[in-house]
């Protein structure tokens, strides 16, 4: 199969459990700069595609490209030391100290200690959060700060690609408009290629730059934000009445 030049891209890729098919035939693009929403209702296959990129999942049939290789060339920890994950569960270590939990792969990759402190120390301040931060443990930090901490741990490898899986849903609606805006500032200052799982359509015209509609494991419209007005198909139609009235025209 041909690959895409594409940063990371899908290949008409698959996802069946027992015979019930998950994802079908998906093909998709990423570019380094962009961020791609993953928009459907529960159950659309918007987890499973995400999960599919880092290897968690295997694909049944199709091709997924990262920076050019099939992923499945490449060794699954390596492939998943070099992707910024990022959970609504924040997924932090609780017993390691903030500036562990955000040095966690730099350390894996065998950093000198001074170089792994400083990169933890620069990337905290970047993402709103001072430096004596980088003492506590997460039980002493906020929602909105341990999700902070998460960001700046995916980021401290230097990688080129981020994973967010509803990463801000359990934030209060304050916070959470103030990580949007963190992550576009981020995304500005690093220029990384991202994929964002959310079924808030406010936050998907928030941040993407592109955004997939997915119903029931297919891809129903791939569409820019300022697009997505005027989109026809039923699940865009239906997130659609999710807005005020006086938005839905655009």
């Amino acid at each position: 199969m041909e690959q895409s030049a594409s940063y990371l891209s899908f290949r008409d890729v698959s996802y069946r459990v027992a015979g019930r098919s998950i994802l079908e035939r998906l093909t998709l693009d990423v570019e380094l700069g962009e961020t791609l929403v993953l928009l459907g209702r529960s159950g659309s296959g918007k987890t499973t595609a995400l999960r599919l990129i880092n290897r968690l999942l295997e694909p049944t049939a199709g091709t997924i490209f990262l920076d050019g290789r099939d992923t499945r060339t490449v060794d699954a920890i390596e492939l998943r030391r070099g992707i910024g994950y990022v959970i609504q569960e924040f997924g932090l270590l609780p017993h390691w100290t903030v500036e562990q939990n955000v040095a966690l792969v730099p350390r894996l990759l065998g950093w000198p200690v001074a170089q792994q402190k400083q990169k933890a120390q620069e990337l905290l301040e970047q993402v709103g959060l001072s430096g004596e931060m980088g003492g506590r443990h997460p039980h002493e930090l906020s929602g909105g700060q341990r999700q902070r901490v998460a960001v700046a741990r995916a980021l401290a490898a230097g990688a080129r690609l981020l994973l967010f899986d509803e990463p801000f849903g359990a934030l209060d609606p304050v916070t959470r408009h103030e990580m949007q805006q963190q992550f576009l500032e981020l995304r500005r200052r690093y220029e990384v290629a991202s994929v964002f799982v959310t079924h808030d359509l406010m936050e998907a015209l928030t941040i993407g730059t592109k955004i997939a509609v997915l119903d029931r494991g297919k891809l129903e419209a791939l569409v820019t934000p300022d697009e997505f007005f005027r989109v026809e198909t039923p699940t865009a139609r239906a997130f659609l009445e999710t807005l005020p009235r006086g938005m839905r025209g655009g």
